[in-house]
């Protein structure tokens, strides 16, 4: 499976702008995965709340006219008011227009987030051409037990972020930690650039394999794209079964 990520320098708080750019790159890209960074059409701040869409508005309607127009799975976050509650959600949608979600499950309390979007309470596995995919939204990463693939039951886990370069280290290591202890690949879309409150992000999205060495990082607004083997992962999986031994 071929897969893409869009380190996107996001527009604070400009939706039509941030698809607009992210349809023109698509027009550029041939793949079969399409991934672009967490809260990609706001940015990631306190304005996310009052930017929220219904579950079934306008960025969700593009996304399906952009996953049947280049025949491959669009992927990425954007807040989503239902029931009386903000998510922070996770979209992932088929070239034929049906879609799925995950909400994510850990807000980020230090920023504020866990002040005006709720926490998502359920755990995720989607599939795609063969793919077991398991969804998660950045502040996910640094909680092994959420993300546990205890019965091998993902292949690639997909993590959509805003995460600030001031902590671009944890970001690399937990990317490569997640794919090492659970066995699959990993890849981590981020975005680039400075948001609306100045804070700075280096990006450093990357496409890792299962034995944490990164088939590809990003530097800069770029997109990158590796071809993931799943032959090669289900005969590591056969020869190193690590996963018989978790506690």
């Amino acid at each position: 499976m071929v897969i893409t990520l869009y380190q996107q320098g996001i527009l604070w708080a400009q939706p039509d702008e941030n698809r607009r750019r992210v349809e023109q790159t698509l027009a550029e890209t041939e793949c079969d995965l399409f991934v672009v960074p967490e809260t990609f059409t706001t940015g990631f701040g306190d304005h996310m709340a009052s930017l929220a869409e219904p579950p079934e508005g306008p960025t969700l309607q593009w996304a399906r006219q952009m996953a049947a127009r280049h025949n491959l799975l669009f992927v990425g976050t954007w807040i989503v008011q239902e029931g009386g509650h903000c998510y922070n959600r996770l979209h992932w949608v088929y070239p034929d227009g049906t879609y799925g979600h995950y909400d994510k499950g850990h807000t980020f309390r230090v920023s504020g987030e866990a002040d005006q979007i709720s926490r998502g309470t359920e755990r995720k596995v989607f599939e795609y051409k063969g793919w077991r995919i398991k969804p998660a939204v950045c502040y996910d990463l640094r909680f092994p037990k959420w993300l546990r693939n205890d019965n091998m039951d993902y292949d690639l886990l997909l993590v959509c972020a805003n995460w600030p370069g001031s902590r671009h280290e944890a970001w690399t290591t937990l990317l490569r930690a997640r794919a090492i202890e659970n066995l699959c690949y990993t890849v981590g879309c981020n975005r680039s650039g400075t948001d609306g409150a100045d804070i700075p992000y280096s990006g450093n999205s990357a496409i890792v394999d299962y034995k944490g060495f990164p088939l590809h990082e990003a530097t800069g607004e770029q997109c990158i794209t590796a071809t993931l083997d799943k032959k090669k992962l289900d005969i590591f999986r056969q020869h190193w079964p690590f996963y018989l031994d978790f506690d």
